[in-house]
């Protein structure tokens, strides 16, 4: 159930448009706020294959992670390729967790800050935990649902015929990424793919979550084998049935990440 602000029910939510501001940028957002207590804060970057999704498109999706999880979602619109490659989203996304966290306070003092994505936007939340690792702030957690990672598109899995079609995935990637891969900004390297990574040591604990019949399920299953022998807390969820899409489309992925974000907290 999404309410509007200021009014009140029981295991509701509302939300508020807001904008984050950069020196050179801004960028639209929503938040969406938990009647209960908020238990933390969390960045969510839409899907879209990198150059599409919106706001509005992921309204009820983002509402739902936030009643499930009890925790604050910001739900922000970064820039889309293909005019704002790689790493530009990255930047984005780590602009929108700096505005978050001068919010993700609590009665008691900060409250955790997460970063999450879907799909695309799960891709790019997962370059944003590394960025964020590698600066010395490190986030209480990266909720990742169904991230393509290879840009080659080439696991088994890739050839189920079902959506994302592998080349139609390869050209998005080749939008997003733009002259390449890896590239410097803001003090350190932001990757386009975790797996340029030379190293996936002390990451945030990663809740991940995918679809049986997802052409991205090796893909996933092959990152949540990496972060764990790189020493990583893992939670991987794989849920029977379900296809790609399936945060927009269907409540169970996003009860599941949305439950297994409340646990976390306790």
């Amino acid at each position: 159930m999404v309410i509007r602000q200021g009014t009140r029910s029981p295991g509701a939510v509302r939300w508020q448009a807001e904008s984050v501001t950069t020196p050179d940028r801004v960028l639209p957002a929503r938040v969406y706020l938990p009647e209960a207590e908020t238990l933390g804060w969390i960045v969510w970057a839409h899907g879209g294959s990198w150059r599409g999704g919106t706001l509005d498109g992921w309204h009820q999706a983002c509402a739902r992670l936030a009643r499930a999880s009890a925790w604050a979602v910001v739900s922000i619109a970064y820039r889309l390729a293909p005019l704002h490659p790689h790493p530009e989203p990255v930047r984005d996304v780590l602009a929108a967790l700096d505005w978050a966290g001068q919010r993700a306070v609590g009665p008691h003092g900060p409250l955790p800050l997460a970063v999450g994505g879907d799909s695309a936007g799960g891709t790019i939340a997962a370059c944003a935990a590394l960025a964020r690792r590698d600066l010395g702030r490190p986030l209480a957690a990266q909720v990742l649902a169904y991230p393509p990672l290879d840009p080659a598109c080439a696991a088994p899995s890739y050839r189920s015929g079902d959506f994302p079609d592998p080349r139609i995935l390869r050209a998005a990637w080749d939008e997003h990424r733009g002259r390449g891969g890896t590239a410097r900004a803001l003090g350190t390297t932001l990757y386009s793919t975790p797996l340029e990574a030379p190293t996936l040591a002390g990451l945030a604990p990663a809740l991940l979550a995918v679809g049986e019949y997802d052409p991205v399920v090796d893909d996933v299953r092959d990152y949540a084998r990496r972060l764990r022998e790189a020493g990583n807390y893992v939670e991987l969820h794989e849920l029977p049935l379900l296809r790609h899409g399936a945060f927009v489309s269907t409540e169970a992925l996003g009860d599941r990440l949305g439950a297994a974000l409340h646990r976390r907290s306790q």
